[in-house]
């Protein structure tokens, strides 16, 4: 699957040790290849309900897809990361 950078994605997956889960909206800001012949990562840019960067993360390629129109969009708190 091939993703348009500076689009709209979902994270596909939990991923707690970059404090995303299924369903979280982000930014594609790049993607990284990975030189050992393993999975490329993609940047993220990943913002609150009032639309303010709140972090970036690298995830691996899979765990993103493209936003469909058959999706409605929820919220959720913040996970303190301390």
């Amino acid at each position: 699957m091939t993703l348009e950078l500076y689009q709209r994605v979902m994270v596909n997956r939990d991923l707690p040790t970059e404090n995303l889960r299924q369903g979280d909206v982000a930014w594609l800001l790049d993607t990284v290849p990975d030189k050992s012949g393993g999975e490329d990562g993609c940047v993220l840019e990943i913002f609150n309900m009032l639309g303010e960067s709140i972090r970036v993360a690298i995830v691996p390629a899979s765990a993103i897809e493209p936003l469909r129109a058959d999706l409605v969009p929820s919220v959720r708190e913040i996970e303190d990361q301390a």
